[in-house]
C-alpha cells in the first residue's frame, strides 16, 4: 500500500482493524498524540489530502493512495508553519500536549471556520488553557514579547519549548525510542467487583498465549505496603496499597498484568487469567461506611497510618475547635446553616498516564514517567523493592498535564516489577477510560457550615463538618482533608471556630490530589454560607468580607491558632476586593439576552491559600557557567504546562546578567540534579525557583571574585564576561584556572498566603435552568508577576477547569461502577463553554518569593464555583447546594 507521510513516500501495510494513529507512531511519527483514542478530543488530528482527520478512529487501511500531513510536516522548528506561528505567538498553550492536533485543525480553517470557533474547534480540546490563548492564536493577536537581551521579571517572554510544541518535536513520556531493544508491553486485568478476595488465580493458559513472557499477580508482589500518593515525608499518607494486593476494593484494580510482545498480544492474554474470587459486602456511601454495621475495607492491616481508624473505615480525623461556637451562635443576629456537596472530577489530563522502564548497562532500574514528582517516585521504588536509591534513575520528559494527577505512583511500580521480573524493557500505559476508572479523581465532599453574625455583620462564629470520600485507598486523602479545612475558614477573623472533619473509606474508586487540594470543596460551601449570610444581614457581599477577613497583624486561626510558619510576605486581598467589585459594575461584558424568562444577577466569592505546602518542600538546584557563556541549570521540577521551566530561565538570566538563550535547563531526572520534592502545591517558582536565585547569586558572586583576581577593580557582570573597569575578561580566560558553579537550596519555609477574588454577572433562563455567564473576572495577589502572558493562562486554565466542574462534570458512579468512563459522556469545557475571563493582578511584592513573587497555579480554581452559584442566587432566588449546578438542578431549585 503506498501513501506519503510529511512528504515522505511509503509503501507497506497496516494490521488488520489497525487504526492510523498507532500506525503511524509504530513508524516513528510521534507528533501524533494519543488522547482518548475515540476521536473525542483530537489530539491525534492529522491532514488527509488536506482535511482534519482524528487519526485514532480513520483506519490505517484507507489511506492508500492519501497524503498525510502531521503538525512535523507543516513545519519547522526553524521554519514555521503560519499557523505554528501564531501559536507560539499568542502563547496558544501550556502543557502542549493538545497543540500538535490543535495546530493541524486550525491550519485548514478558511475564514468561514474562523467565524464560527465554537463549531470548528469542538473536535479539539484542551485541558489547560481556557480556550483564550487560543483563540488569541487564531485571530492572530501576539501575546509574546522578544527575549532579546533582557529577561527581567514582568516580561511575556515565549517558553523555551514553543517551537517544537507547536511543530509536534517537543517529546512527551512516550514518543522517545532511546530504549534497549526488546520492548514488553503490559496489560492490566482489572477486579469486575467492589469488594473480593481472591481465593485463587489460574494463568497457566495466559502464559502460553503468543507473545506473553510473563504474567503477574498477588504472587509476584513484594509484600510492602505503601501509598501511591507522594509527599516529601511519605509518612503523611497511609500505608495502605501493595502492587498487587489479594483483596481488590474497587471496581478495576489490579487483579493481573500480562507482560508481552506486544499491546495487542498482552490484552488478548487478559481474557485467559481465571480467577476465583470470594464476594465480599461493600460500601459506597461514605456516611454508611462509618456505620458500625459497615464492611471494613482495611481491618486485615493493624494501621496504616499514625491518624487511621481501619476499624471504622476512616483515614483521618479532626474535630477541634477554638472559643464556645454554640455560645456565640446563639448570640448572633443572624445565622445561617446549610449542607453543600460536590462532585467525583477527573482530572482529564491530555497525556494519560504512562511509564517506560529498562535496566541500564550498569544493572540499574531506569524510569520514564509521566509524573510531577520524580525524586519521590524513585525514593518510593527504592522502598517497595528493598533497593539502594542509587540503583534507581526515575526521569520526565514533558509532562501532558498534571493538576495533582500526577503526584501519584500509578504505572511506575508495575513497570518496575515487570522489568525486574522480565530483564527487559517494559511499557505501561493508561487508556482514557483508565483514567476514569481507575485513576484517583477529586474527593467528593459534604461540607455543612454553620455561620452566624452581629448586627453589623461582624462574624461571631463560623463551623464546618467535612465528610470526604476517599474512595478504597486512602491516597492523598490526609492531607486533602487538613487542607481542605484551614485556609478555607483561616481567610476570615473570627473568635469562634469548629471544625469536625472526616475522611472515610469506601468502595469507590480512590480520590487524590486535585488543584487546590480540598480547598475548592469546602470553599464552595463556605463562601455560599457567607453570600446568605450578608444577604440576610442586607449587607453588600463585598463590604462584607471586608469587615471580617483577615489583615497583616492577625493570626491565621482555623481549628486552632497557626503558629508555625504561615505569614503574611504580602497582602493583596483588599485590592482584588476592590478590582472585582469595580469590574463587574463596569458595564463591561455581554449583554443578556432580551426575553421575559432571563433574569441576571452578580456574584462573587474570595479564596486565600498558602503558598507552599506545610511539612516540608525542598529544591536543590545548581548552576554552572560554560566558557561560551551559557549557564546550565540542573533542576528537579517538571514541566507540565506550569510554565516553570519559562520562569527559571527569566530568574537565571536576569540575575546573571545574560539573555534568555544562554541559559540551558536540565530538569526533572533523578540522576542530573540535586532532590526536589516535586512539582506541586505551586512551588514551581516559589520553591525550586528560590532555590535557583540563590544558586545564581552565588555563582555571580564568585564569577566576580575570580574577575578581580585576575583584575583588581569594580566589577560587573555582563552577558559576555566580567568588566572591571574598561577591560573585559570573557568567560574562558575566567574558566582556565577551573570550573565554577554553584548550589542553592530552598526547604520551603516560611510560607505566605496568596489571595483571589471572582466575580460574575449571569443571567439565568427561569423556565429551563440554563445559565449564561455575561461577565467572569478574576483578580489574583500573586505578587511580582514575573511572566504576564503564562501568569494569566494559568489563573485562566483554573477558571476554566473550576466553570467544568462547577456547571457539568461529573464522575458518576452506580455500585462502584463508574458509567460514564469516556470524554464524550463527561464533558469537560469545549472552546464553546467557556467565556474570556477578566484576569486582574493585584500590585504586591512578597518578601519571601524570588523578585517578590508567590505561587498562583492552584488557587484560581477555588473561589470560581462559589462565587457562580452566589450569581445564580442574585439572578432568580435559588440558592445552590450541589455542584455540577447543571441546567436541570437550577430548573428543579427554580421550582421549589
Amino acid at each position: 500500500m503506498k501513501y506519503s507521510v510529511d512528504g515522505v513516500a511509503h509503501d507497506d501495510e497496516p494490521r488488520p482493524g489497525q487504526c492510523l494513529r498507532t500506525f503511524l507512531r509504530e513508524h516513528g511519527t510521534t507528533s501524533v498524540k494519543k488522547g482518548c483514542d475515540a476521536g473525542d478530543c483530537g489530539a491525534c488530528s492529522v491532514l488527509v489530502d488536506g482535511r482534519p482527520t482524528h487519526s485514532c478512529i480513520f483506519p490505517a487501511h484507507r489511506i492508500g493512495g492519501h497524503s498525510i500531513v502531521t503538525a512535523a510536516g507543516l513545519g519547522t522548528p526553524e521554519n514555521l508553519h503560519p499557523t505554528q506561528q501564531a501559536f507560539v505567538d499568542a502563547g496558544g498553550f501550556q502543557c502542549g500536549f493538545c497543540t500538535a492536533g490543535m495546530v493541524v485543525t486550525a491550519s485548514a480553517f478558511t475564514s468561514e471556520h474562523l467565524e464560527n470557533l465554537p463549531q470548528s474547534m469542538k473536535g479539539n480540546l484542551c485541558r489547560c488553557t481556557g480556550y483564550r490563548s487560543i483563540r488569541d492564536a487564531l485571530a492572530g493577536t501576539n501575546n509574546i514579547e522578544s527575549a532579546d537581551n533582557q529577561a527581567a521579571p514582568g516580561r511575556s517572554i515565549a517558553a523555551p519549548a514553543s517551537a517544537r510544541i507547536v511543530t509536534g518535536n517537543e517529546p512527551f513520556t512516550l514518543d522517545l525510542r532511546d530504549i534497549p531493544a526488546g520492548l514488553l508491553h503490559a496489560a492490566v486485568l482489572g477486579s469486575p467487583h467492589s469488594h473480593a478476595y481472591i481465593c485463587g488465580i489460574n494463568t497457566a493458559a495466559a502464559c502460553s498465549a503468543p507473545g506473553v513472557v510473563a504474567v503477574l499477580t498477588y504472587l509476584d508482589s513484594p509484600d510492602v505496603l505503601f501509598s501511591t500518593a507522594r509527599h516529601e515525608d511519605r509518612t503523611d499518607d497511609p500505608d495502605d496499597t501493595r502492587v498487587f494486593d489479594r483483596t481488590v476494593r474497587f471496581i478495576g484494580q489490579r487483579v493481573a498484568a500480562v507482560i508481552a510482545e506486544s499491546a495487542r498480544d498482552a490484552e488478548r492474554a487478559l481474557a485467559l487469567i481465571e480467577v476465583d474470587f470470594e464476594i465480599r459486602a461493600a460500601v459506597f456511601d461514605p456516611t454508611d461506611a462509618r456505620s458500625p454495621t459497615a464492611p471494613l475495607l482495611h481491618a486485615d492491616k493493624d494501621a496504616v497510618s499514625r491518624i487511621a481508624d481501619v476499624q471504622r473505615n476512616v483515614v483521618a480525623a479532626l474535630h477541634e475547635g477554638v472559643g464556645d461556637i454554640e455560645e456565640a451562635l446563639a448570640g448572633s443576629a443572624a445565622v445561617v446553616e446549610g449542607t453543600w456537596k460536590t462532585a467525583r472530577v477527573q482530572h482529564v489530563a491530555m497525556e494519560t498516564h504512562g511509564s517506560v522502564g529498562w535496566l541500564d548497562s550498569d544493572g540499574r532500574l531506569v524510569i520514564r514517567s509521566s509524573t510531577q514528582v520524580p525524586f519521590l517516585v524513585r525514593d518510593e521504588l527504592a522502598h517497595i523493592f528493598d533497593l539502594d536509591r542509587l540503583k534507581v534513575r526515575v526521569f520526565a520528559m514533558r509532562v501532558g498535564g498534571g493538576f495533582g494527577g500526577k503526584q501519584e505512583m500509578l504505572t511506575e511500580d508495575l513497570v518496575a516489577l515487570a522489568v525486574l521480573r522480565t530483564g527487559r524493557p517494559v511499557q505501561y500505559e493508561f487508556s482514557r477510560s483508565d483514567q476514569f476508572t481507575i485513576a484517583p479523581s477529586r474527593h467528593p465532599m459534604q461540607v455543612s457550615v454553620r455561620v452566624g453574625a452581629d448586627a453589623s455583620g461582624q462574624l461571631k462564629a463560623l463551623a464546618i463538618d467535612v465528610l470526604s470520600d476517599a474512595g478504597a485507598y486512602g491516597n492523598h486523602s490526609v492531607g486533602v482533608m487538613f487542607h481542605s479545612c484551614t485556609e478555607s475558614i483561616a481567610v476570615y477573623r473570627c473568635q469562634n471556630k469548629r471544625v469536625d472533619a472526616e475522611a472515610v473509606y469506601t468502595n469507590n474508586v480512590p480520590s487524590g490530589a486535585f488543584r487546590g487540594y480540598g480547598l475548592g470543596q469546602v470553599i464552595f460551601a463556605v463562601e455560599s454560607a457567607m453570600d446568605q449570610l450578608a444577604r440576610e444581614l442586607g449587607i453588600d457581599p463585598f463590604e462584607f468580607r471586608r469587615r471580617n477577613v483577615v489583615v497583616p497583624g492577625d493570626d491565621f486561626v482555623d481549628w486552632h491558632v497557626e503558629d508555625g510558619d504561615l505569614e503574611f510576605g504580602s497582602y493583596g486581598l483588599d485590592q482584588c476586593l476592590d478590582l472585582v467589585e469595580t469590574a463587574l459594575s463596569s458595564g463591561r461584558g455581554t449583554a443578556p439576552e432580551p426575553g421575559s424568562p432571563w433574569k441576571t444577577g452578580r456574584g462573587m466569592a474570595i479564596a486565600m491559600i498558602a503558598t507552599i505546602p506545610p511539612r516540608g518542600h525542598v529544591a536543590d538546584t545548581t548552576v554552572t557557567l560554560e566558557s561560551d557563556g551559557r549557564y546550565v541549570v540542573r533542576i528537579g521540577t517538571a514541566e507540565f504546562g506550569n510554565g516553570t521551566t519559562t520562569v527559571h530561565q527569566q530568574i537565571a538570566a536576569t540575575e546573571l546578567r545574560t539573555s534568555v538563550d544562554r541559559i540551558v535547563i536540565v530538569q526533572s531526572d533523578t540522576d542530573t540534579g540535586g532532590h526536589d520534592t516535586g512539582a506541586f502545591g505551586s512551588t514551581g517558582t516559589v520553591v525550586a525557583g528560590k532555590a535557583l536565585l540563590i544558586a545564581c547569586e552565588r555563582l555571580r558572586d564568585r564569577i566576580l571574585a575570580r574577575a578581580q583576581a585576575i583584575c583588581p577593580g569594580l566589577a560587573a557582570l555582563a552577558a559576555d564576561g566580567v568588566d572591571v573597569g574598561d577591560r573585559r575578561i570573557d568567560f574562558s580566560t575566567i574558566l582556565e584556572s577551573g570550573p565554577l558553579s554553584a548550589d542553592g537550596r530552598h526547604d520551603g519555609t516560611p510560607r505566605s498566603v496568596s489571595f483571589n477574588v471572582h466575580g460574575f454577572h449571569v443571567a439565568v433562563d427561569t423556565a429551563t435552568g440554563r445559565v449564561v455567564i455575561l461577565q467572569s473576572v478574576q483578580a489574583a495577589d500573586a505578587g511580582t508577576v514575573l511572566n504576564p502572558a503564562q501568569l494569566r493562562g494559568q489563573v485562566e486554565g483554573g477558571v476554566g477547569q473550576a466553570l467544568g466542574a462547577a456547571l457539568f462534570e461529573e464522575v458518576v458512579i452506580e455500585q462502584g461502577l463508574v458509567v460514564n468512563p469516556t470524554l464524550r459522556n463527561y464533558h469537560i469545557p469545549q472552546l464553546a463553554d467557556l467565556p474570556n475571563t477578566e484576569v486582574l493582578f493585584a500590585d504586591t511584592y512578597d518578601k519571601l518569593g524570588p523578585f517578590g513573587a508567590k505561587s498562583m497555579s492552584e488557587a484560581p480554581f477555588n473561589p470560581v464555583a462559589p462565587a457562580l452559584a452566589n450569581a445564580i442566587a442574585d439572578a432568580c432566588g435559588a440558592r445552590m447546594y450541589a455542584v455540577p449546578m447543571t441546567p436541570d438542578r437550577v430548573w428543579r431549585k427554580l421550582s421549589d
